[in-house]
């Protein structure tokens, strides 16, 4: 399989080379900007990262539920300046019911286009340049009035359009809902230059995160789906749908593992070192990490919370002590030591009494023993509002990641990074296929990180991959990828501390 016999086996939390940072961000003005909504808007919230005019700084789209959406431009001055936005929404994207977005490039023009989820019909949006929108009308794609909260995409074969994933929650005309009223999952896959009817993914267990994924690095991706055990009540479970011809769920026989949360949010990310994606769900109550367990031969992930750490079930500050609601998860490297780091955006759902009402976001840092601690206090971002969907990147191009959060019933909040410099590596991955693996060496460390579309909660971010590293020392860097005929192919070298560009074939 691709990259089995490519990555050095190691844990990757290992030995860190220089003492680092504790993280530090600092917050930052942006355009006034709040989620709301009734029940139909309790679930949502997310945001889209991406850039859409050209200048490498990402632009942030953020869901208002019953409010208008809106388009926040990166009008930061320069790398490692201060961050600054400004509103300035095209009034194609100034739309009611906004779930949350997904940018990626659907028509292969260079340009990033959105996915945008919607209480009511959901909407392909073609990037113009410039910042400017308008409705794909020669795609064939149709969308019913559904309450769509999760979203993914690949691409399969020799499709030039991607496969598209919309995960619908609660069918809203069931009489006898809303709890067991569960809609199915709608798989979109191209005929030629078109799309047709959607494929109906049975059962649907409530979907509010999806994410294609090559899990076995085999080539193709498959669909793992997050479901919320608060409406399927029983019988459910989070699912792994083999992409075949005719799509099919993975069973026990098939060496996948029942597995039944309050599913909200997924992150995705090799933790362990073994070249394999790790997963991180967030849930009512604890959050679950689990391990990839290459030895079965199947899609096998094994609960390893309490082990890491990870469990961030109740608030780490404040006077509530029930348990905690997550909702987005991210993977990254906060303080640039090579570590992966995981914040998790909390909220109550609405006033759900056996929740914590005052919640604050963790941010669980990775340590040198491999274990995680919560330092969101003292990186200054624990606030108590009702958080939804984030954003994880750097938004000033300084190699440090900054974080912007969507709040229900409250103001989008934005935070500038400025833990003491580190190391690191950005790759811009426009010309890579998506279903691509990033590989960046440095000395005994090998770090992997897989281009997808999806995930998280609500929210999406395409345009670079971010690489903290134990070091200033050079790194060697390739691209596997299928897509590319890049099965095996030479590291290259490169300098640290810079934004790196592959090249677009096989090196």
């Amino acid at each position: 399989m691709l990259g089995r016999i490519c990555v050095t086996i190691c844990i990757a939390n290992a030995a860190v080379a220089e003492p680092f940072s504790t993280p530090s961000f600092v917050a930052r003005d942006v355009p006034q900007h709040i989620y709301a909504g009734g029940w139909e808007h309790f679930v949502g919230g997310g945001v889209a990262a991406f850039d859409c005019n050209g200048d490498h700084l990402p632009e942030l789209y953020a869901a208002g539920g019953s409010n208008p959406a809106q388009l926040m431009v990166n009008t930061t001055t320069g790398p490692g300046a201060a961050l600054t936005f400004t509103q300035d929404t095209p009034e194609t994207l100034s739309l009611t019911g906004v779930i949350g977005a997904y940018p990626l490039d659907v028509d292969g023009d260079a340009v990033l286009d959105l996915a945008i989820l919607r209480v009511g019909p959901d909407v392909l949006m073609r990037g113009l340049g410039d910042c400017q929108f308008a409705l794909f009308d020669t795609l064939g794609f149709a969308s019913g009035d559904h309450w769509t909260t999760a979203f993914s995409a690949t691409w399969e074969g020799d499709n030039t359009l991607p496969t598209l994933a919309f995960g619908t929650y609660v069918d809203r005309s069931d009489p006898d809902g809303p709890f067991e009223a569960c809609d199915d999952t709608l798989l979109y896959r191209p005929d030629g230059g078109k799309y047709g009817e959607p494929t109906h993914l049975t059962p649907g267990y409530c979907a509010l995160s999806m994410l294609f994924s090559d899990w076995n690095r085999d080539g193709h991706a498959d669909l793992r789906i997050s479901n919320d055990r608060h409406y399927y009540v029983r019988d459910g479970q989070e699912q792994m749908w083999a992409m075949d011809a005719q799509p099919r769920l993975y069973t026990q026989a098939d060496n996948w593992l029942p597995y039944s949360l309050w599913g909200m949010g997924i992150a995705s990310r090799d933790v362990t070192g073994d070249g394999f994606a790790d997963m991180y769900l967030t849930s009512m109550g604890d959050q679950k990490f689990q391990t990839f367990d290459q030895q079965t031969g199947g899609p096998t992930w094994r609960d390893a919370t309490y082990e890491f750490g990870t469990t961030a079930h109740r608030p780490h500050t404040g006077p509530d002590g029930r348990p905690s609601t997550g909702w987005h998860a991210a993977f990254g490297d906060v303080n640039n030591d090579g570590i992966n780091d995981i914040f998790v955006a909390k909220g109550n759902v609405e006033q759900m009494p056996d929740a914590a009402m005052q919640d604050p976001n963790s941010l669980l840092m990775g340590q040198t023993d491999g274990t995680y601690q919560d330092l969101s206090v003292i990186a200054g971002i624990a606030t108590m509002d009702r958080s939804r969907g984030a954003a994880l990147v750097d938004m000033n191009l300084d190699g440090k990641l900054d974080l912007a959060v969507v709040n229900r019933r409250a103001a989008l909040e934005l935070y500038e990074n400025d833990t003491a410099p580190g190391h690191w590596v950005m790759v811009d991955v426009t010309p890579l296929p998506v279903g691509s693996f990033v590989e960046l060496r440095q000395g005994d460390q090998t770090q992997v990180q897989e281009i997808t579309i999806g995930g998280g909660h609500a929210s999406g971010h395409y345009g670079m991959l971010h690489f903290g590293l134990q070091s200033g020392d050079d790194i060697q860097m390739r691209v596997l990828s299928s897509r590319l005929g890049c099965v095996d192919p030479d590291w290259t070298d490169f300098a640290a501390d810079q934004i790196i560009n592959p090249p677009a074939g096989c090196p």
